[in-house]
């Protein structure tokens, strides 16, 4: 099994600030807010791979449930993770493993694209069965018509948008952190 390095931990702390300040950039659209940290999360593990990706994914959960203020609305604490929205924060550890193992494999735009496609639509499913879980007690099809109502159908134009931007910023950068690890990789095997 590969060790962390030092480098690795460094990566994996900025890209858990990254995600955090992109969550603080909200834009209010009722009930939940539109955010960047979808986009952060698709960028982070396009660019870091699965590992270090779904870490930094994460961490970032951990320091939100643990009280620092990293959600939302400077919001923290496990009761934001067992409120309404909750599942979409944990949804995004599933975004992290799809869209960290494509990247893992592959470099192509299309394919990038198309696993944050498929890892935002899973962080939909799961944020939006969650969100039906909290507010339960009328029928389930005038709860699941409300929730897509609430939870998806305002945030599909602003999440493609996202996905396209996340995925050429991460065709654009990964030449230059594959460089940079590259060059870290043979300055350790000449020490």
């Amino acid at each position: 099994m590969k060790k962390f390095k030092t480098s690795d931990l460094a990566y994996i702390g900025a890209s858990a600030a990254i995600i955090a300040v992109c969550s603080w950039v909200t834009i209010p659209v009722g009930a939940i807010p539109v955010t960047l940290q979808t986009m952060a999360v698709c960028l982070i593990c396009g660019l870091f791979g699965l590992k270090r990706g779904t870490l930094s994914t994460l961490v970032y959960i951990i320091l939100g449930a643990v009280g620092v203020p990293v959600f939302s609305g400077f919001k923290g604490g496990i009761g934001v993770l067992a409120g309404a929205t909750g599942g979409y924060i944990i949804g995004f550890i599933f975004t992290a493993l799809i869209v960290g193992a494509v990247s893992d494999k592959t470099e192509k735009l299309w394919a990038l694209i198309v696993s944050m496609i498929i890892g935002t639509a899973v962080c939909y499913a799961f944020g939006t069965v969650w969100f039906m879980l909290v507010y339960s007690g009328e029928t389930a099809a005038h709860i699941l018509s409300k929730t897509l109502a609430v939870c998806v159908t305002p945030f599909i134009i602003p999440d493609a948008v996202k996905i396209i931007i996340a995925s050429l910023l991460t065709t654009r950068l990964k030449k230059h952190i594959k460089g940079r690890n590259n060059y870290e990789n043979a300055t350790q095997k000449e020490s």
